[in-house]
């Protein structure tokens, strides 16, 4: 172990508790924003990344054009099905991916002072980067291949989420409720 977070001064284990806890609250909005948008069944996330269907236009209005806001409900936003077509996945891909890894390294940080084995350590920290691998590999194969691999992304998602928890329910009992 490289530090020990459980024996760490107070200013450190503050952080690191503001950071999960705000990377927790913006898991939880990826996770509503995901199922507003592609949901959490394989045929919705196909329908979403796979070859059929229309792009979503994602360009900025130029500025000669008008643009106006209307309120909408939740179920007028379910009532069409979201498309992600190659150059929004190819921007989404290029934006998500960097933070995902950063994210990714910021929480490998925490797993470095945390009391565990150095092959549960190594196996926390592949899974923080495996995950966000495995949800874009999802989108593309969807994408290129075939809407099978639909269950990648929705596995990607998922480690992603489980990889978050088991760090932050770790780190947030060794830091303030295990007995050094």
């Amino acid at each position: 172990m490289l530090y020990d977070l459980g024996r760490s001064d107070i200013r450190v284990r503050w952080l690191v508790t503001l950071l999960v806890a705000t990377l927790g609250t913006s898991y939880l909005f990826g996770a509503w924003m995901v199922g507003l948008y592609a949901g959490f069944d394989t045929t919705k996330v196909a329908e979403t990344y796979g070859a059929a269907g229309e792009a979503m236009m994602m360009q900025m209005p130029p500025e000669t054009t008008m643009v106006t806001e209307r309120p909408i409900s939740m179920a007028e936003m379910g009532e069409e099905q979201h498309h992600v077509d190659m150059n929004l996945l190819v921007q989404d891909t290029h934006v998500h991916m960097p933070m995902y890894a950063v994210i990714a390294a910021v929480l490998s940080v925490i797993v470095l002072g945390l009391a565990v084995s150095r092959g549960v350590g190594l196996a926390i920290i592949a899974l923080l980067f495996a995950a966000p691998w495995l949800d874009f590999a999802g989108m593309w194969l969807t994408k290129l291949v075939s809407p099978g691999f639909a269950i990648v992304t929705l596995a990607g998602g998922w480690a992603m989420a489980l990889g978050y928890t088991i760090v932050a329910a770790l780190a947030t009992y060794q830091m303030w409720w295990r007995k050094p």
